[in-house]
């Protein structure tokens, strides 16, 4: 059997108040406050200015290794999996350096350069090298990836999905993004939230008062695959809100037989068995959440946290409060899975162990190319739908989190070397390109209670965020959701009947 990680919340750690919310992770966030305060204090005006330059590096930014590795032999698979997920360990840990040393890298311009930057860079070029070795000792061809070793560092304040932009490629002090509202300008410190890594109140909009944008999806990569025409039935699956407590900080997709390989906690519904050691027999035997027990599919997304001072479960674990992410979980009010057809044709069957990711963890650092995210507030779904911003929704309007995932299947493989070349979304007429065959497209809803934040004094109060990579500082564009494929062979082709005959199931 696959470790089980599943964790129940104590109401003890869910009413703890934290003494200081700026304390989490390490008084990173208290460190910032000290830091804003003596550089206002200071009366030596070149004092101030290298101070106010520290205080613009907000996170780290690293080239994503694996979305490059379209082509890994299998029997290199689980040696690069590994190495990719000390990649993710090693910016984890440099990340934390660089939240922890504010004082330091105020006393010395070249501190980051030095003691973080250029550290990582060497233990990156290690583990690439590894990889490289794991594949052509597979038998495979590698690209020269060395280039990819080298990390910046960035403001907070770049546009969403952005992340390179402004990033000082000698890994030097970032003066072209100013932090959000930090700093001389008085508005949040550090980079605002209870962890010290987000959110700040640049990342929320009242929705009230965001311009209306197209239909969901339209804009994003999540097109939404059926329409009018073409096979235009629905199956609806319903597998609960997570009210058992699931959760891990595993992806056995990404990084499989690696614990803590998401660095961020998952709500899991559907399949019980889904951790880091799972194997594909052992989710086919496991135990379903889903009314029809047809359906053994895993359904997982990283959770929505309300950080409003209180701490969860895992305020100490790996995964949460230690990599900053922090504050009560939020269990979704309502949680809809749905798989409707495409607006061109017919759908085919989903092969079993089909593996979906969706969205991307790390689109505040890696660039939007892969982003995948629509937030929007009950009542507004149909006027807009945002990708960069959390919306703060009005008295009695609920928080909506929507995917629609790729329903364009390659027709040989359940999974690739990078996770995504073997699934597509729809062009925008609907047909799938390049051979590719349409299958049914999934759609989840997450509809959540969430107390309004506020903004006050440029600053947010009470913020929510999704769990994220630490350095991506819970940006809203990292939104992502997952998906496994076992549904039972009967079940896989009612749905399949279901869509293309019109019929609505379930």
């Amino acid at each position: 059997m696959g470790r089980n990680t599943r964790k129940r919340r104590s109401s003890m750690a869910n009413k703890a108040i934290a003494a200081s919310a700026a304390l989490a992770l390490g008084g990173g966030g208290l460190i910032w406050a000290n830091f804003y305060a003596s550089a206002h204090e200071s009366k030596n005006s070149s004092q101030n200015q290298t101070k106010a330059a520290a205080a613009q590096v907000a996170t780290i930014s690293c080239p994503d290794v694996g979305q490059k590795l379209t082509n890994v032999p299998g029997g290199a698979r689980s040696g690069v999996d590994r190495e990719l997920a000390n990649l993710d360990k090693q910016i984890t840990e440099a990340y934390a350096r660089l939240a922890s040393t504010r004082q330091a890298q105020t006393n010395d311009a070249g501190f980051v350069q030095n003691a973080i930057v250029g550290p990582l860079k060497e233990k990156r070029a290690a583990t690439i090298d590894r990889i490289r070795i794991n594949i052509q000792r597979a038998g495979g061809q590698v690209q020269d990836l060395s280039p990819l070793a080298a990390c910046t560092t960035q403001g907070a304040q770049t546009n969403a999905g952005g992340g390179q932009n402004g990033g000082q490629q000698n890994g030097g002090q970032n003066n072209g993004g100013q932090q959000n509202g930090g700093g001389q300008n008085g508005g949040q410190q550090g980079n605002g939230g209870q962890g010290g890594n987000g959110p700040t109140a640049a990342d929320f909009v009242d929705i009230t008062k965001a311009p209306r944008n197209a239909q969901l999806g339209v804009g994003a990569n999540g097109l939404a695959a059926n329409g009018n025409g073409g096979s235009r039935g629905t199956f609806t699956t319903s597998c609960g809100t997570n009210g058992n407590d699931n959760h891990n900080t595993d992806n056995v997709i990404v990084a499989p037989g690696v614990t803590n390989g998401a660095h961020h906690l998952h709500d899991y519904v559907g399949n019980q068995n889904n951790d880091a050691f799972a194997s594909d027999q052992e989710l086919a035997a496991a135990e379903t959440s889903c009314q029809n027990q047809g359906d053994k599919s895993s359904y997982f997304w990283p959770v929505l946290r309300v950080q409003d001072g209180s701490q969860d479960f895992d305020q100490n674990n790996d995964g949460g409060g230690k990599e900053g992410n922090v504050g009560k979980i939020l269990q979704p009010a309502q949680a809809q899975l749905k798989f409707v057809g495409n607006k061109r044709g017919k759908v085919v069957a989903m092969p079993t162990a089909l593996r979906i990711i969706t969205g991307d963890a790390k689109a505040f650092v890696n660039g939007n190319a892969n982003a995948n995210v629509n937030w929007s507030c009950t009542g507004f779904e149909n006027k807009v739908q945002l990708e960069d911003k959390y919306p703060i929704c009005p008295q009695g309007s609920q928080v909506v989190r929507t995917t629609n995932f790729q329903s364009c299947w390659d027709g040989k493989n359940i999974d690739s070397a990078n996770h995504r070349t073997h699934v597509a979304f729809v062009q925008a007429n609907g047909t799938c390109a390049n051979g590719f065959k349409a299958i049914p497209q999934l759609q989840v809803r997450l509809v959540y209670n969430v107390p309004a934040p506020k903004i006050q004094n440029g600053q947010v109060v009470n913020p929510y965020a999704v769990d994220s990579f630490p350095e991506n500082l819970h940006k809203p564009i990292t939104d992502h959701n997952d998906f496994i494929n076992f549904f039972s062979q009967n079940t896989m082709n009612k749905m399949v009947n279901c869509i293309n005959t019109g019929k609505r199931c379930k």
